[in-house]
């Protein structure tokens, strides 16, 4: 093998063991968007990605149709799981997805990752992810918030979670309504550790 080659293959071994797997959870909280966006973003990173496995809520395909109107969920190029499959290989922690992402994240879903209740795929990765000690981000979506979501929260983080709240920001003069999402989404994906190009407060 040439040094190139050797290069080379060494680029690609680097690679792949940088390449996350991650879940992607949506549940039916208003917000498709986001999910919509992070979708998009995550395939224009595909280099830094193994594996995408996504689970939907029972009524966030309902959601998304009545926000973005349209069905392009069907249309994803990553392994969807049905909500109660807990065949997928990310209902146990010996399939060693390092993260996932609950993009938006309704207070229901949160209350029950709080408590411990996994009765279904979702809730049931994030029970596998928190005691794993792996990186769970929850994008909540929600206002005004209870005393119960905020002890959720509470709980979540002191779990070893993240809650980020769906807050877009200004300053990059987002121009429609995907750039403001795209706020919140690379703001996510900067803290699931991916390498993008993005809008840095105070830089060229």
């Amino acid at each position: 093998m040439s040094r190139n080659e050797t290069e080379d293959f060494d680029d690609k071994v680097n690679m792949n063991r940088t390449a996350k797997k991650i879940i992607i959870g949506v549940t039916g909280a208003s917000g498709s968007i986001y999910a919509k966006v992070l979708f998009d973003r995550l395939l224009e990173l595909n280099d830094q990605v193994a594996e995408v496995g996504v689970v939907f809520s029972s009524n966030a395909r309902e959601v998304w149709k009545l926000e973005l109107g349209n069905s392009d969920f069907e249309k994803l190029p990553f392994k969807v799981y049905g909500s109660t499959d807990f065949m997928a290989p990310f209902a146990s922690g010996s399939a060693k997805y390092e993260t996932m992402i609950v993009c938006p994240c309704s207070m229901g879903t949160m209350a029950r990752i709080a408590t411990g209740v996994s009765n279904d795929l979702m809730t049931r990765a994030a029970d596998v992810i928190l005691k794993e000690r792996r990186k769970l981000i929850l994008v909540a979506r929600d206002t005004p918030l209870s005393l119960i979501h905020i002890h959720n929260m509470k709980t979540i983080t002191e779990a070893g979670g993240i809650i980020a709240p769906a807050s877009p920001s200004f300053y990059s003069n987002p121009k429609d309504f995907e750039a403001l999402a795209k706020t919140v989404v690379d703001r996510v994906l900067d803290l699931a550790g991916f390498d993008l190009d993005s809008y840095r407060w105070s830089e060229k």
